[in-house]
């Protein structure tokens, strides 16, 4: 039986439309942040609270091409995967710098598309719609359908590394 375990598993919303970017290596992952919400009953005013969590989560491949095709600001979805922080120094401050993740090993969406939604998305500025399933890989800081997405300017993050195996095989022969 293993001693550690490293598991994140949430439900909530996403926070903005996912972002993608390509590695020299020909790799691609998605980031975005899910907010996830806790509620409860304060006892000593009897009025409800809540208290809102941010998560980063990055996913890779095939896994983060379908959240990057699919997925949308206020999309309900369930990530799991295992928390992961990275470091690095900031070029321009010298400040150490760090970031918690979530690397997502699945994600499901939990809300199913009405039968007459569109299967395109807005153009940019103006021009036509375009559907969502013409878009194609290209390099870092673009998509197929014109948004610029942000490309980190002086010295971006610690590189990612490969996401290891680990080691616990496939999970599709539980039970449940």
């Amino acid at each position: 039986m293993p001693r550690y375990l490293n598991k994140a598993m949430i439900i909530g919303n996403l926070g903005q439309d996912p972002e993608q970017r390509v590695l020299p290596s020909g790799d691609t992952f998605t980031t975005f942040s899910v907010a996830t919400t806790r509620r409860w009953t304060s006892q000593q005013t009897n009025e409800t609270r809540e208290q809102t969590e941010w998560h980063n989560i990055v996913a890779w491949r095939r896994l983060g091409e379908t959240c990057f095709r699919y997925l949308r600001r206020g999309s309900l979805v369930y990530i799991e995967g295992r928390v992961q922080t990275r470091s690095w120094v900031d070029a321009e401050t010298g400040k150490k710098m760090s970031r918690t993740e979530i690397n997502a090993s699945s994600m499901n969406m939990l809300e199913r598309r009405p039968d007459d939604s569109p299967t395109t998305r807005p153009g940019p500025e103006g021009n036509p719609p375009i559907p969502i399933d013409r878009r194609q890989r290209q390099g870092p800081g673009s998509t197929s359908i014109g948004r610029t997405m942000p490309v980190p300017h002086p010295a971006p993050p610690a590189p990612y590394p490969e996401p290891p195996e680990d080691g616990f095989g496939d999970d599709d022969d539980f039970p449940f």
